[in-house]
């Protein structure tokens, strides 16, 4: 009888044991966010520095890198 409760026992204690540990484990895991894709780069007209061409000033068909490069023209 004494090996019936305490197999009882151990039972209930690794149900709470996997209980437990079930409520602290992240049901799920967040995954990073993606890598942005390349973007294109140009070179400014003025000065030759590489930019992405989102950041690019456009004048016409010619990227700049600033304002100032742009009013000052292409070198």
């Amino acid at each position: 009888m004494k090996y019936l409760v305490l197999l009882a026992v151990l039972a209930v204690a690794y149900g709470l044991w996997r209980n437990r540990r079930a409520k602290d484990a992240p049901v799920q895991r967040a995954r990073p966010p993606a890598p942005a894709l390349p973007q294109a780069m140009l070179a400014c007209a003025h000065c030759g520095v590489h930019i992405p061409q989102a950041d690019a000033l456009m004048a016409g068909n010619r990227p700049y890198c600033c304002a100032e490069h742009r009013a000052r023209g292409p070198a």
